[in-house]
């Protein structure tokens, strides 16, 4: 065995040998190689660069006090009363999260009026900082919560303000340009070959002239602005705006599964909708756009996505409301807030409208018990009401206000009997009337219009006004 131990090792001495001698025949040398960087290296890669990930995962020096809270205008109290004080706070502190520590100053034996919480994390801070800043613990006491970490953050605001750079102005053109067209065609779009091809055309005589074609534009389907200043195309992760001549893109908006969309009537204003799940703290499903700036201005949330748009705006963008279970909310802008900072209470409102001309909503209420059903004008902002129509017998209403704002026509279905018992009203069939409020005229006079016997055994299920207000066209439509 040692002698075939030896001859495997002198035969393995030799392959080394002879690769020895084949790396120097190469050119190689068989010492160690060098990896150290010459003289004139100059390394232009920055740490943030090559260890990105793992530098976002460095402590900073503010992940100790991101979780800590001060929380003043706490009642001031002596020993007695302090473990009293102490399981109030923790009970309204704790709800959202585990509190690590806990701090009580204290002058001449009471508490100073203010204290500091520390989470287990910066989220949990937050998150109790948004929801108790303002909680009223008393008649006396109103909390006022701040993060540890803003006091100096403000502490560090300059004295003076320093506007920031202006933004270079980018030009896209005439956004209407299709209005100088001498023959005054009509543009419109079109989807085909399986929605793989979007296509714009000019309405021309005989055959339809292509102002723009191009593959795979939109995701599902495109959408008109009012004024026809912008296209709208549906993408997974959002909606682009497009127009000017060449139809370039103007803006986006980034709001992942996007389907439904409502510009506001002056075309300031986009509202998107995404059914994905929504954020409890900052609403996503419903989002308002400023299409001048690209910028989010506020966020809702949707209970009841049946009906669409969610919002009604006035006439020049100026208001825009909505209608939830027995309230009506009307939001101004640019602040986007609540008009002053309530909502119309209205018991079962069913449907509510804008005049396309003024400040004006009508809305209508079902009847109940002994009260009639009503059909009530307002006036916004200051909340007037210009005009209550009663009804009565009422099984729906709907509202039609005509172009110019001279008219409202309400369309009113009625049940043509009605019979108390035991179970209570039974109603018979039903049959049709129109309230026209005549808008401009002193206290607002309203023409009742009898379709009773008129139009026998034909339905009327929608509206039209003509452009003069002089017509109404009854037509029965397919839903």
């Amino acid at each position: 065995m040692a002698e075939d131990k030896s001859e495997t090792g002198s035969k393995k001495d030799r392959r080394e040998s002879q690769n020895e001698g084949d790396a120097v025949e190469n050119g190689y040398e068989s010492e160690e190689p060098n990896f150290s960087d010459p003289e004139d290296f100059v390394d232009n890669i920055d740490e943030e660069e090559l260890l990105g990930d793992l530098l976002k995962k460095r402590p900073k020096e503010s992940d100790g006090i991101d979780s800590v809270i001060v929380v003043d205008n706490v009642p001031q109290v002596g020993p007695e009363r302090l473990e009293k004080l102490q399981n109030v706070l923790r009970k309204i502190f704790s709800k959202f999260g585990k509190i690590v520590t806990e701090h009580y100053p204290k002058e001449d034996g009471k508490t100073k009026g203010y204290i500091f919480l520390e989470y287990q994390s910066p989220q949990e801070a937050a998150a109790a900082v948004k929801a108790t800043n303002g909680h009223k613990l008393d008649k006396q006491h109103t909390f006022i919560v701040n993060l540890f970490s803003d006091f100096e953050k403000y502490s560090d605001v300059p004295d003076i303000w320093e506007p920031p750079p202006p933004q270079p102005f980018q030009d896209h053109g005439n956004l209407r340009n299709w209005l100088l067209d001498r023959s005054c065609h009509d543009q419109y779009s079109v989807i085909f070959e399986g929605g793989e091809k979007t296509s714009i055309f000019l309405n021309t005589p005989v055959e339809p002239t292509v102002v723009e074609d191009r593959s795979r534009w939109t995701e599902t389907y495109v959408r008109w602005s009012p004024q026809g200043t912008y296209l709208a195309t549906f993408h997974a992760r959002g909606v682009a705006l497009w127009g000017g001549q060449n139809f370039k893109q103007i803006v986006k908006f980034s709001h992942p599964g996007v389907q439904l969309i409502d510009f506001s009537p002056c075309e300031r204003y986009l509202v998107t909708f995404s059914p994905l799940p929504d954020n409890k703290d900052d609403p996503q499903a419903i989002i308002i756009w400023d299409i001048l700036t690209g910028q989010k201005r506020r966020g809702f949330h949707c209970d009841n996505t049946t009906v669409w748009p969610i919002f009604k705006w006035n006439h020049d963008g100026s208001y825009f409301a909505r209608r939830t279970q027995d309230t009506l909310s009307v939001y101004e802008t640019p602040s986007f807030g609540l008009l002053d900072k309530k909502s119309i209470k209205i018991r079962g409102i069913k449907d509510f409208g804008w005049s396309p001309t003024d400040n004006i909503i009508s809305y209508w209420t079902p009847e109940e018990q002994n009260t009639p059903a009503r059909v009530t004008l307002i006036k916004i902002p200051h909340r007037e009401q210009v005009c209550v129509k009663n009804l009565f017998t009422v099984a729906e209403c709907k509202i039609h206000w005509q172009k110019c704002g001279d008219y409202l026509c309400v369309k009113v279905d009625r049940y043509k009997s009605k019979k108390e018992d035991k179970e209570g009203p039974k109603y018979g069939g039903i049959y049709h009337n129109f309230n026209i409020f005549r808008i401009r005229e002193k206290q607002i006079p309203v023409d009742i219009l009898e379709v009773k016997e008129t139009f026998e055994k034909k339905q009327a299920n929608f509206l039209f006004w003509s452009p003069s207000g002089t017509f109404i066209v009854l037509a029965g439509l397919r839903r």
